[in-house]
């Protein structure tokens, strides 16, 4: 983007219905600064889609279903088909197990996060990794 904004795509793959974590980081995104893209409940496809024609820096997925792993296997594999491996940086955050953290960075995710984040900390790591 001209303006230099972060542009982030928030988005639910899945229809698990709890969307409040999703919206509170949303807003302390835009309040940060960020360009904040919402994109509701999404299948995977359609995440990847919007994050390419939106031409955004973060996609953040909001998963509380306990399909974590399946959601981000298949976004990725759908990134990577599209030639586009470093074109995004993935965070997932919801109600996911702390004991699965670790599998899904060696996936590629950037970060995740659980209940009780701060938002200020989603915020600096995004600030941080990504230069406009």
């Amino acid at each position: 983007m001209a303006d230099g904004k972060i542009r982030v795509l928030m988005s639910k793959p899945g229809i698990d219905g709890h969307w409040r974590g999703g919206i509170v980081i949303s807003r302390a995104l835009r309040d940060a600064g960020m360009e904040l893209i919402f994109g509701g409940f999404q299948n995977v496809e359609q995440c990847v889609e919007s994050a390419i024609q939106e031409d955004v820096d973060v996609i953040g997925l909001s998963i509380h279903s306990g399909a974590h792993f399946a959601y981000v296997k298949r976004l990725l594999d759908l990134i990577e088909e599209k030639g586009l491996t470093d074109q995004f940086m993935l965070l997932v955050g919801g109600v996911i197990p702390a004991r699965d953290f670790s599998e899904l960075k060696k996936m590629g995710v950037a970060n995740v996060y659980g209940p009780g984040t701060m938002t200020k900390d989603v915020v600096e790591f995004i600030k941080e990794n990504i230069k406009k």
